[in-house]
C-alpha cells in the first residue's frame, strides 16, 4: 500500500515535533532542500553545486553542513538569515557529523582511509585522523568524547578519542557497514551492513559487536526512536522495523523507491526516496506509512539531516 497523501497524513499519522525542518541534499538537482515536517511545507531550496549528499546539522540547530563530492567541498549554511561559506577539502568528501559543543565538524575522505577535523568558525581544516578503507557514517556520542566511523570497505568501525584524535579501537561488524547512528543515552550504535543485510549492535563501552538484526536488501541508514529501530532498504523500497530491546524484527514499511537517509522528528520517522523524489513520512506509533512530500531531484539525506526547533526565517 503506498503512503496516502500529505495532508491526509497531517489528519491522521502521529505529527512530526512543532518547529522541526529537514534539510535534504538533493545529489542530481544540487541543491538543499528546507521542509517543515508539522505542515509538510518546503519553505525554500537552497543551490549547492557539486552534488550535496552528507549533511548534519549543529546541535543548536542555527547552522546546517552539506558536504558535496563532486567540488570537494563543505558548505556551511545558515538555517536562519546568513551568508553560505564553503570551505575546499581533498580525496573523496563523504559523510560529516558535528561535535556536540558545535566547535568541530567531522567529515570522511572516501578514497583516503581519513577524516578530516575541521573549525568551521575558521573555515579550515585543522587536522586529519587515520582510519579503515572508505568512511562513511559518521556519529559523535552525545557526551562528545568519541567519533564513529563506518569504514565501509574494512567491514568495521573506528572508535576516536575525539580529545586526542587517535582511533583506540576497530570493532568487526557486518558486510560493507554504511550507515551509522548512536542511541540518545550514547551505549549502543548501529551500522547498516550493505553487504550482509544485517545492522549491526555495538556496545561503545565495552567495544565490542552484541547483536545482530536481519534486515531487508541493501541496508543504507539507521534512525532510532525509544523503542525502535529503522532501517532504508534500498534494494526493498522498504524501511525494517526492529525492537531496539530485543533486537526483534517486527515488520517492514513500503516506502518511496530507494530510500537511503533516514531520520526522527517527534512521533514521525522520516525516509528520503532517492529514485522518487520524495519523502516518505511514517507514523513511529502505528508503524505504517502515513504520507509523502515532494522535494528535489535524488534526494539522500546521509546524517543528521532535522533540525529540532531550528531559528524561524
Amino acid at each position: 500500500m503506498r503512503p496516502l497523501p500529505l495532508a491526509l497524513a497531517l489528519l491522521c499519522g502521529a505529527p512530526a515535533a512543532a518547529g522541526d525542518r529537514a534539510y535534504v541534499t538533493n545529489q542530481l538537482s544540487e541543491t538543499v532542500s528546507v521542509v517543515d515536517l508539522a505542515t509538510g511545507t518546503v519553505l525554500r531550496e537552497i543551490a549547492v553545486p557539486g552534488k550535496p549528499a552528507g549533511v548534519a546539522v549543529a546541535p543548536d540547530g542555527g547552522t546546517v553542513y552539506a558536504v558535496s563530492p563532486e567540488t570537494k567541498t563543505l558548505d556551511i549554511l545558515p538555517a536562519g538569515p546568513g551568508q553560505p561559506r564553503r570551505i575546499p577539502l581533498d580525496g573523496g568528501p563523504f559523510g560529516v557529523a558535528v561535535h556536540p559543543s558545535g566547535s568541530l565538524v567531522y567529515v570522511g575522505d572516501w578514497y583516503g582511509a581519513r577524516i578530516f577535523v575541521i573549525d568551521p568558525v575558521a573555515g579550515r581544516v585543522t587536522g586529519e585522523i587515520a582510519v579503515g578503507a572508505a568512511p562513511s557514517g559518521l556519529a559523535v556520542t552525545p557526551d562528545g568524547r568519541l567519533l564513529l566511523s563506518a569504514d565501509r570497505d574494512a567491514d568495521s568501525v573506528s572508535v576516536i578519542d575525539t580529545a586526542t584524535a587517535r582511533v583506540v579501537a576497530q570493532v568487526g561488524v557486518g558486510g560493507r557497514p554504511f550507515g551509522l547512528t548512536i542511541g540518545p543515552d550514547g551505549r549502543f550504535a548501529y551500522t547498516a551492513d550493505v553487504a550482509s543485510d544485517t545492522v549491526s549492535v555495538i556496545d561503545i563501552a565495552a567495544r565490542a559487536k552484541v547483536g545482530t538484526v536481519a534486515v531487508g536488501a541493501r541496508p543504507y541508514a539507521v534512525a532510532l526512536t525509544g523503542r525502535y529501530g529503522f532501517v532504508t532498504n534500498q534494494y526493498g523500497d522498504s524501511v525494517s522495523v526492529f525492537e531496539r530491546e530485543s533486537l526483534a524484527p517486527v515488520t517492514e514499511i513500503e516506502v518511496g523507491e530507494y530510500p537511503e537517509g533516514i531520520g526522527v522528528s517527534g512521533d514521525t520517522v522520516v525516509v528520503a526516496n532517492w529514485a522518487s523524489n520524495t519523502l516518505t513520512v511514517i507514523d513511529a506509533t502505528r508503524l505504517e506509512a502515513s504520507g509523502e512530500i515532494a522535494v528535489g531531484d535524488g534526494p539522500r539525506a546521509f546524517g543528521l539531516f532535522i533540525a529540532q526547533a531550528p531559528p524561524t526565517d
